[in-house]
């Protein structure tokens, strides 16, 4: 995993603006702690900033051949087979390491490589003898990729904060930026970086800059087929690609781990990853998050049924790693809220983000790769909204149900343009009719489908960027086997019958799992990712809303009513009386957004466009 940024400009000579481009690097460096590269052209200028785990002496970027160029940030996990057949057509290479194969496999396929491709990816390539850009992402957009474009071409990078780095991308957001900061975020737009310069390469997509002119297209989307096989054929099927995802992800060339919770689908992965270091001879390393006072304050809930403790002791047990359990107290907790603000370079998931961002500081003090069990609920439908009928009705997005609230909160001169409730409902049903269909789905069917893009496209983007941003700004690789598109593309075909097998959130996954896990574990009710119980921190993060609020410069007050503020303060949260967003954003998290927006909108000197 690595950091990249660049610049292609096809009006002017820039191959002597050493000083932007490693302005742009720099700011890529946690990204890429091990090794730095550059390559300076007339019209093309490329960084990278490395992060070594496959073949360290031949995966050096950026990486010429013949007349390409390489940027790449990822992971493939098919590099052999990809490397074996474009052996058997001719070609050579130095060592084994995906980036040289993914070049390659541009240089003989172009674009078509992408259908190649089983890995996370973020990459551009230059092509000097054609004079164009080529940049892509992969499918489920776990690899980030942002650009903006500029007079003469585009500047791109691994995040925000890296084409702010450059003189022609400004740290502006519009009314565009607002609504998305206050009526969906933690979600963004796939295409959107919330700032007006800054643009996404939506996942499963990529662009051409050729001569000046620029285009996006889309090469990857779920498609609807014909289920036709059994309940038991499915649990089969999906074993046999969950097992052959996960062995994939564990190659590599320096020290790896697992996160473990407790929970289906960290102790499907730690299972197999232990049964594969056994046949070595080896041991698996396993970690956990937990929170000082849990134990104590812990209630149970619709959302988080029970405690993780006991389940990570059992399934560490039961597989025989050696695990580590990282214990988080309440005031490093809040302290970390502003770093994890500038890792994801916006106001992100309050302490959901900080705890991760100090979890994984914690295991790249011993790892440099991690594999975890991320987005498993969002492809066979984990959570409460696929099934409450409720939720599952709602219009908009089934975890947001806050929008006319948050809209209360804003200054009345902003969003003069913009209806809030119609804003999101229109995003949400925009991404439902993109949904493929068979002409023999059912109702149900169709809804399933309409909530698996929804649960794709946006809660699991919100998620991905929270993992990439929270580890990368370590240097910690974090891989996540259950994105594997092969997996998402069976899923999006399974029936609900099937996929909620015994009338169980991911049935149909408790069932293949049943060979490799005690029955107990594998039938778990979901838990989703831990947060502290801890009544301490409801009140810090209310002291500290409050701290904000009493600064003389507080830049809330640019975006938010100043006597809704006051109200929320006095009230102490219960002026809003919806949850954030999702499950676990409620009243302390809240404040902790707020007080990540702030932070977010002094440290970017963020200038508000009306």
């Amino acid at each position: 995993m690595c950091g990249i940024a660049g610049w292609i400009d096809f009006k002017n000579d820039i191959k002597d603006k050493y000083e932007i481009m490693e302005k742009m690097s720099r700011t890529l460096v946690p990204r890429g702690p091990d090794e730095k590269g550059c390559f300076y052209s007339e019209h093309c200028d490329l960084v990278h900033r490395r992060l070594v785990v496959i073949d360290p002496e031949n995966g050096k970027q950026p990486l010429c051949k013949e007349n390409y160029t390489i940027c790449y940030n990822g992971e493939l996990y098919n590099t052999k087979e990809l490397q074996r057949e474009l052996e058997e057509l001719g070609y050579t290479f130095k060592g084994h390491s995906d980036t040289e194969v993914l070049l390659t496999a541009y240089m003989k396929w172009g674009e078509g490589c992408l259908e190649k491709l089983n890995g996370i990816y973020a990459f551009g390539i230059w092509d000097n003898a054609r004079q164009q850009f080529f940049m892509a992402r992969d499918r489920a957009g776990v690899k980030p990729l942002y650009y903006s474009v500029v007079d003469g071409g585009i500047v791109f990078g691994s995040e925000p904060k890296a084409l702010l780095a450059h003189p022609a991308v400004k740290p502006v957001i519009d009314s565009e930026g607002i609504a998305q900061i206050m009526l969906l975020g933690p979600s963004v737009k796939g295409d959107s970086g919330i700032f007006r310069d800054i643009k996404q390469v939506p996942p499963g997509c990529f662009a051409r800059l050729s001569k000046g002119v620029f285009s996006l297209e889309c090469y990857w989307k779920p498609k609807a087929k014909p289920h036709t096989e059994t309940v038991e054929e499915t649990a089969e099927h999906l074993a046999y690609l969950i097992r052959d995802s996960v062995t994939r992800q564990l190659v590599s060339d320096v020290p790896l781990c697992t996160f473990l919770s407790g929970g289906l689908d960290s102790s499907i992965i730690s299972a197999i990853a232990a049964e594969e270091y056994g046949k070595k001879g080896e041991v698996l390393n396993t970690y956990s998050v937990d929170y000082k006072g849990n134990r104590e304050n812990f209630r149970a809930s619709m959302f988080q049924p029970d405690e993780d403790a006991p389940w990570i002791v059992k399934m560490s047990e039961f597989i025989g790693s050696n695990h580590v359990n990282v214990v988080i107290d309440t005031p490093e907790l809040a302290d970390a809220l502003l770093p994890s603000t500038i890792a994801r370079d916006a106001a992100g998931m309050a302490d959901v983000d900080s705890s991760l961002y100090l979890f994984c500081g914690e295991v790249k003090k011993r790892f440099t790769v991690a594999v975890s069990g991320e987005c498993a609920d969002e492809i066979f439908g984990g959570y409460p909204w696929f099934r409450n009928e409720e939720m599952l009705n709602r219009k908009g997005f089934p975890w947001a149900a806050s929008t006319e609230e948050r809209y209360g909160l804003l200054r009345k001169d902003l969003l003069r343009d913009i209806s809030p409730v119609d804003y999101v409902e229109g995003l949400a049903e925009a991404t439902v009719n993109k949904a493929d269909y068979l002409d023999s789905d059912s109702p149900v069917q169709r809804k399933m489908r309409g909530m698996f893009m929804l649960n794709f496209y946006w809660f699991m983007q919100t998620l991905l960027t929270r993992k990439d941003r929270c580890s990368m700004a370590h240097g910690l690789e974090v891989r996540v086997p259950f994105c594997d598109h092969r997996i998402a593309e069976y899923a999006y075909n399974i029936p609900p019958e099937i996929k909620f097998y015994r009338e169980r959130e991911k049935g149909v996954v408790r069932l293949a799992s049943e060979k490799i896990l005690p029955a107990d574990v594998a039938w778990r009710k979901k838990s989703p990712y831990p947060k502290t119980h801890n009544p301490d921190y409801t009140k810090l993060m209310l002291d500290s809303f409050r701290k904000v609020l009493g600064d003389s410069d507080c830049r809330l007050y640019e975006i938010m009513d100043r006597e809704m503020l006051k109200e929320l303060e006095q009230s102490e949260g219960a002026a809003f009386n919806k949850n954030w967003y999702g499950q676990l954003m409620t009243t302390p998290q809240m404040f902790a957004y707020l007080i990540q927006l702030d932070h977010w909108l002094r440290s970017y000197d963020v200038v508000i466009e009306r």
